[in-house]
């Protein structure tokens, strides 16, 4: 089945086309310019500019893939979790191929799509443990086969991504801020300052970073005459990259030790990482590295799968279209949606 796939959960507007095991195309148009000034991402900019970008973003995977709309047989589109106004531009748009094609439709959770993303480059075993990290999301859970997940963790409070974003912007390093630090920590020295690794009490698989993210601010305040509020301080390009260092390794921590034990308490020798921010370098290293040392294999998608996109969609809903499950054009987005 050649399946259509459609991704607007957030701010990068994506469509892809799947024929089979085979990827015929995979369009990703960023939003980082329109957001970049506000520091973060904004619902109704992001929205809007979906409405602007969507049918060109389409039109540019059914070109790269050598196909017309017709040859579409089916269509996947992410229906939650994400930015409500986001969803509905890419949720309406697939009812709208779905009923004048009168073909089927599935709605995915876009959770579900990253934990599925590594699935387009590799054939792995299940069971295995999902680290997902990104800008809006971060939790472990065991995959025990397709469309079966248990969350063993998740965040308290910020994802991953949102520490990283709030750490450049304290930094004034610009959005997003998570691919500005990992260059940065490339030439600093990770173990210069001691930022606090939070553990949650009696959830050890769950995760903290507002406390990192305050430990950020009053060394800045401390050292620096750092003001919230104020303009980010004048930094050496030396104590930048330490700062950056540090700071990273303060998230890969409180990322990898809870993944990694997840996996050996529960006898599970796989972990994938998914996930916008499982595209930063030391945190693809340190897995890969931990991993082998305790006898485990941990597998990274390239990151172009890492961060949102459309294919990772096309593949879930593939599999829900084979097994000839299909939603109707009452499908309704959902902001909150558990995976």
């Amino acid at each position: 089945m050649i399946v259509l796939g459609i991704e607007t959960s957030c701010d990068d507007t994506a469509a892809a086309v799947l024929d089979g095991p085979r990827l015929l195309s995979s369009i990703v148009s960023s939003q980082d310019a329109v957001h970049g000034p506000y520091g973060g991402i904004v619902p109704e900019l992001a929205s809007r500019h979906h409405l602007v970008n969507v049918l060109a973003v389409l039109h540019a995977a059914l070109e790269q893939a050598g196909i017309g709309i017709d040859a579409v047989e089916g269509i996947a589109v992410t229906r939650g979790p994400g930015l409500i106004g986001s969803l509905l531009v890419g949720l309406s748009t697939a009812k709208g191929i779905a009923f004048r094609r009168g073909i089927p439709m599935v709605g995915v959770n876009h959770l579900e799509g990253h934990l599925l993303a590594i699935f387009l480059e590799r054939e792995i075993e299940f069971p295995y443990v999902a680290l997902l990290v990104s800008g809006g999301h971060t939790s472990l859970h065991l995959a025990e086969g397709p469309g079966r997940y248990r969350r063993l963790g998740a965040t308290r409070d910020d994802a991953a991504g949102e520490a990283f974003d709030k750490a450049a912007k304290m930094l004034g390093l610009g959005f997003p801020g998570g691919r500005v630090i990992d260059r940065l920590a490339r030439d600093g020295d990770r173990t210069a300052i001691r930022f606090p690794r939070a553990v949650v009490r009696g959830a050890k698989y769950d995760f903290s970073f507002s406390g990192l993210k305050t430990a950020l601010r009053e060394f800045l305040r401390r050292e620096h005459g750092f003001a919230a509020g104020a303009q980010a301080p004048s930094l050496s390009a030396s104590a930048l990259g330490d700062i950056a260092a540090s700071f990273q390794e303060a998230v890969v921590d409180m990322l990898a030790v809870p993944a990694l034990a997840a996996a050996d308490e529960l006898g599970v020798p796989r972990i994938v990482v998914s996930g916008g921010v499982s595209a930063n370098s030391r945190l693809r290293g340190r897995l890969h590295d931990d991993a082998r040392r305790l006898g485990m294999a941990a597998y990274v998608p390239s990151p172009k799968l890492c961060t949102d996109n459309a294919a990772m969609i096309a593949y879930a809903g593939a599999r829900r279209l084979a097994n000839r499950e299909r939603d109707p054009l009452t499908l309704n987005a959902v902001a909150s949606l558990p995976l």
